[in-house]
């Protein structure tokens, strides 16, 4: 990566991490509902297009560490010998990634709170965990060529998904510290795939 180039993607990461602090900030203080993308930009000192180029919706400055976690739990799925093993390896990539980065720490309360509280919140995360699971079913598929079916395959991943979203925004809206959450989110991991890969 050339000096130019490295520049542009860090002040790119920059830009969009102060898209998020603001939006964290804001959302807090005065809800989300009462929050405009103007009001994000005015605080961040970015104009509406900028804001656009990094997040679609308003919604989606939620989901500012997603991407990143789903392609880490893809990564993770390849090389291993079953597939549950393949799965733990992805819950765990994905749950140690839940403590790293630069993101406001708020975030990941926020959003849970806001997805018990919000419509249009709920049914975004709820979209965005749709298709994780069809990217990580994907790849537990290549990883796996001819050991699963495509419905065995997504009801793993899905079974999986569910069981840490549930345990976390269960932790988090009664206000547990972020390593108990995450203690909670690998519980959830062993929960699951005790019961999704014990006749599979």
């Amino acid at each position: 990566m050339s000096d130019d180039s490295g520049r542009r993607e860090r002040k790119k990461q920059a830009t969009r991490q102060a898209l998020v602090a603001a939006a964290v900030r804001l959302f807090t203080e005065r809800g989300y509902d009462n929050t405009s993308v103007t009001d994000i930009t005015d605080l961040a000192d970015v104009s509406k297009r900028t804001f656009f180029l990094h997040f679609p919706t308003k919604e989606d400055v939620l989901l500012a560490d997603s991407d990143a976690r789903v392609a880490l739990a893809v990564e993770a799925v390849a090389g291993h010998a079953t597939p549950r093993e393949s799965l733990l390896a992805a819950a765990t990539r994905m749950i140690a990634n839940t403590a790293a980065g630069d993101l406001p720490s708020g975030l990941a309360a926020l959003r849970a709170e806001l997805v018990v509280t919000t419509p249009a919140v709920q049914a975004r995360v709820l979209h965005a965990m749709f298709q994780a699971q069809v990217k990580i079913t994907a790849a537990l598929l290549a990883a796996h060529p001819g050991e699963l079916d495509e419905v065995t395959a997504s009801a793993m991943v899905g079974a999986l998904m569910g069981a840490i979203s549930a345990a976390t925004v269960t932790s988090l809206t009664r206000g547990d510290s972020p390593a108990i959450t995450q203690a909670a989110m690998r519980r959830a991991t062993v929960v699951a795939l005790r019961c999704v890969t014990r006749d599979s």
